[in-house]
């Protein structure tokens, strides 16, 4: 499948060949991952993953042609690994210099890994006039394979549910997708002073947290399916919020013993409990944090509860807070010749 992004600098740039493309600018859009659905893993697929993509923060890079290859901005030696990766795949000339002008922060739950592979993956290929099956990139990057939904944040955004990891290594498929509703708005809290397992100490994590019970499994794909997405599609900001926060202790308390508590950063836990007390119920933590998340209900409320947060919390260091739309259209590629 040909990557088709949703905006695109240049609508002709598909009929030039590639020795007229100079430059190519790509950017792919952060995501939320709030959950499981199948930690037990007992009909053949396992995890299963529920997933908000965001409007920001966002991932930009700007690949253009040059003498030798130079990787320039944030997170420079893994996108290194990546570009050298795609060189050696498609045997291309490594005369490139990538620019990441902006880049979502690391290890912090919210997908930055993925997310740069795919943009530095698409617009590689765009420069050299090949084809950008974004599921075929994060395979040959070695990304997506326990989850797919920051694959699906970059092809279409909005809510995505994907049908969990089976005996093939390959990104599972997706199942479901929903726009997020325009009016309703993401409060984000970050502990810039933590970082989320990742690594081999995610690898250690999943291997030696003890089974899950088969029957918790089965109650959180009815509340997912019964639940969550029927809310989403009707607008129902309480049924929705109610059953994200389910999703959360669950998962949460599964994940304690490798994480330290329900959620990664005890500030993060304390801004979200004062977040429930004003009667919020969507909150949570983005996959093993420490970003943690509020679904509210209109731009005024989630920027009334950040200026009240950021009061509240103003001599927490490494906290901070942002408000973000969800993205309902995926990654954009512009085209520069």
């Amino acid at each position: 499948m040909l990557v088709a992004p949703a905006r695109s600098g240049n609508s002709q740039s598909d009929d030039r060949n590639s020795t007229a493309i100079e430059c190519v600018r790509v950017s792919v859009p952060a995501r939320l991952h709030v959950g499981f659905v199948d930690l037990h893993g007992g009909l053949g697929r396992r995890f299963g993953s529920l997933g908000i993509s965001l409007d920001a923060p966002e991932t930009r890079v700007r690949l253009r042609r040059a003498d030798g290859l130079s990787v320039e901005g944030a997170d420079v030696e893994r996108a290194r690994g990546y570009l050298e990766t795609l060189v050696a795949h498609f045997g291309l000339d490594p005369g490139m210099r990538l620019e990441i002008e902006s880049a979502i922060p690391e290890h912090a739950g919210l997908g930055s890994g993925t997310q740069l592979s795919l943009a530095i993956g698409v617009a590689c290929c765009r420069l050299h006039g090949l084809e950008a099956d974004a599921r075929v990139l994060a395979g040959l990057l070695d990304r997506g394979l326990r989850s797919s939904i920051g694959i699906a944040s970059f092809e279409r955004g909005g809510v995505i549910l994907d049908g969990g990891r089976g005996e093939a290594d390959c990104a599972p498929p997706v199942i479901a997708r929903l726009p997020f509703p325009d009016a309703w708005r993401m409060l984000l809290v970050y502990d810039d002073a933590r970082r989320g397992l990742h690594g081999a100490a995610e690898v250690e994590a999943f291997r030696s947290l003890p089974p899950f019970p088969p029957e918790r499994a089965a109650q959180l794909c009815r509340l997912v399916l019964m639940g969550v997405l029927p809310a989403l599609a009707k607008h129902d900001l309480d049924r929705f919020g109610a059953g994200l926060a389910e999703l959360q202790r669950a998962i949460g308390d599964y994940f304690a013993p490798a994480q330290g508590a329900r959620y990664t950063s005890p500030l993060v836990a304390e801004v979200l409990g004062w977040l429930e007390s004003q009667g919020v119920r969507g909150v949570g933590q983005s996959s093993w944090g420490p970003t943690g998340f509020a679904i509210l209900g209109s731009e005024g409320d989630a920027a009334r509860l950040a200026r009240e947060a950021e009061r509240r919390w103003s001599g927490a260091a490494g906290l901070r807070f942002a408000v973000s739309r969800g993205r309902n259209h995926g990654g954009e590629v512009a085209i520069e010749t």
